[in-house]
């Protein structure tokens, strides 16, 4: 269920109103506690003296002591409009000379000593209460007596509360105004948070462009520079899956459409020779569309975008091409091609993916039997280059590429004009990415004996291989493989 207001937004608010609304409850505590504190004060001296006012009413009869406390006189003395009064007065043997003895009797004070208060409960009402032994008169030896009285609460809780509300009211006003301002502050605060977010949901699923960063905060922008970057590689993705799938679809439609055709053909013959004959053509095209479905998928496989990782690891480059162009030598043979090796004694260490290294020397060997003529010569070598770094080169006798097609010979489904040879255009694309994602360069060249194309890979050395002088090996076309 979607909230009416981002969590950010109510975060902010609760931990910036929260300690204030605190802190206010901290405060109202204190400020009663402080002023329970100073009514108690306040009142407890009008409690003091109307102790001493009663001890005033002690007589000494002979060796005794009576309260002579009349009814006016305790009337003038313990009425109040707002609380009532409560007394009890005891001779110093525990005697008591007069009041209400459903007072309890308080501790006993020593004499001359501080009056004690105590909060108390007399007749089911909360009580302040004082215990004070005071002289009956000012008269040398003169006996003591143990005088108490307790008084309601009500117009201490009053004068308390009055003066929390004073204190507590003007900082509730102030919190009041404070939570208007935190409010509205951290709306407009987030405000650009809000429009980024209106940005972002407005949008369709197709427009990938990037976010504008205008009026965005400092603390967002690294997230949107990252969201901006994902969205560029989402669109380079997106954009290698329709280039992926409109090549598929035309790449596709003519074999298809081919395959379709000569099944009908086949369909239509009643000659067990000529239906044969039909089987071989559509075993024929059948197998040149495996070749094309391949080579689309490992384009798609090392596009730029594909989700396949490239796992590079330490290689040897001198025995890795030795052992992929062994493989070679029965095509070789079938076209009367002399396949020959030049590697060198040293290991050529680089970093490399194995899968995708031996797809590409494959594609350059295929393209340089598949375009050289009958009983011509196909070299694969290895070696080093002047500044060190590993290199593989195929050279072939074909028919030279001219330079002003050497540019695009590795794009996509390129082919050139003039050429027999079946063919996808998508073998030297293919050869180009898996450069690409090595790291490697690759140029194409005349042979060095004028006639043919050579084709040349430079690697970077793998970490800690350094460059050594080539001593060559060679198995070339006097010593075919």
């Amino acid at each position: 269920m979607r909230t009416s207001e981002p969590r950010l937004q109510r975060k902010l608010r609760a931990w910036l109103l929260g300690p204030l609304l605190i802190l206010l409850m901290l405060d109202a505590m204190a400020a009663y506690w402080t002023s329970q504190r100073l009514a108690n004060l306040a009142y407890d001296r009008a409690l003091h003296e109307i102790a001493r006012e009663i001890v005033l009413h002690v007589r000494r009869d002979g060796a005794r002591l009576r309260l002579d406390l009349s009814q006016p006189a305790a009337d003038i003395l313990l009425t109040d409009a707002q609380d009532r009064l409560f007394y009890r007065v005891d001779a110093g043997d525990g005697t008591v000379l007069g009041g209400d003895t459903a007072l309890p009797l308080g501790r006993r004070v020593a004499p001359g000593g501080e009056p004690l208060f105590s909060q108390e409960t007399v007749h089911d009402q909360p009580v302040r209460m004082i215990v004070a032994r005071m002289r009956v008169d000012n008269a040398p030896g003169a006996p003591l007596v143990q005088v108490q009285v307790a008084e309601t609460l009500n117009k201490r809780n009053r004068l308390a509360l009055e003066m929390v509300a004073n204190v507590v009211l003007p900082q509730l006003l102030l919190i009041v105004m404070a939570t208007a301002l935190v409010w509205f502050g951290v709306s407009r605060g987030l405000e650009p948070l809000q429009r980024l977010r209106r940005a972002v949901s407005d949008r369709s699923h197709l427009d990938l462009s990037p976010i504008d960063t205008h009026d965005v905060p400092g603390e967002v922008r690294p997230l949107v520079d990252e969201v901006n970057e994902l969205m560029a590689r989402l669109g380079r993705t997106f954009d290698f899956q329709n280039r992926f799938v409109a090549d598929a679809a035309h790449q596709l439609k003519t074999p298809v459409s081919g395959l379709k055709a000569q099944i009908e053909l086949a369909l239509r013959e009643n000659d067990p020779e000529r239906v044969r004959h039909s089987l071989a053509q559509l075993y024929i095209s059948a197998d040149r569309l495996s070749r094309l479905v391949r080579q689309l998928l490992s384009l798609a496989r090392n596009e730029p975008g594909a989700l396949e990782t490239v796992q590079l690891q330490p290689l040897d480059l001198n025995a890795f091409a030795l052992e992929v162009s062994m493989d070679w030598v029965p095509n070789a043979i079938k076209r009367n091609i002399d396949l020959g090796f030049e590697g060198v004694e040293q290991p050529l260490t680089i970093d490399a993916d194995r899968d995708r290294l031996r797809e590409m020397i494959n594609n350059l060997i295929d393209n340089a039997i598949r375009y050289s003529h009958e009983g011509g010569r196909v070299t694969v070598r290895t070696g080093h280059t002047p500044e060190g770094q590993c290199k593989l080169a195929i050279s072939d006798d074909g028919r030279s590429i001219p330079v002003a097609e050497r540019a695009r010979i590795f794009e996509r489904f390129h082919r050139l004009l003039g050429t027999q040879e079946d063919g996808s255009g998508l073998g030297l694309a293919i050869v180009s990415e898996i450069a690409r994602l090595h790291g490697a360069s690759i140029t194409l060249e005349e042979d060095v004996d004028g006639v043919g194309n050579t084709f040349t890979v430079v690697f970077r050395p793998a970490a800690g291989a350094g460059p050594v002088r080539d001593n060559p090996v060679s198995e070339s076309a006097d010593q075919p493989l």
